[in-house]
């Protein structure tokens, strides 16, 4: 009886490693069928990504000696953020990030608001080069 069993699990072996060989021999070729026009499209959506203000987010207008304090403060709550000071007569303001989206920029102040109870969000005007 024992030889029986010694029979049976020597032939499920045998046949399980020879089936094995054609389970595992799959290879594949992909071929892709685009139109020309994608390619146009995505180097024309890389270039308006590229040309589009973002949004910003304004945390202090006024002097200059508050300004560098208020951007000091800024970094120590939110090192995650760049901030910049930017010089528009007579004042001085400081900004906050470079949002993609407004949705972005609405999560960012709503944290920020709770430091800076005056800041805003707004969409800055391009620079003439």
């Amino acid at each position: 009886m024992n030889t029986l069993n010694t029979k049976t699990y020597l032939f499920s072996l045998c046949c399980l490693l020879f089936s094995m060989g054609f389970c595992l021999g799959q290879q594949g070729t992909v071929t892709i069928n685009q139109d020309q026009k994608i390619e146009q499209l995505l180097r024309l959506k890389k270039e308006i990504n590229g040309a589009e203000t973002h949004f910003k987010i304004q945390i202090y207008n006024g002097n200059r000696v508050d300004a560098y304090k208020a951007q000091t403060a800024f970094r120590q709550y939110f090192s995650n953020w760049r901030s910049e000071i930017k010089y528009e007569s007579p004042n001085f303001k400081i900004w906050v990030g470079n949002f993609r989206t407004r949705l972005e920029a609405d999560r960012a102040i709503k944290r920020i608001k709770k430091e800076f109870p005056n800041a805003f969000i707004f969409k800055p005007k391009k620079e003439k080069k």
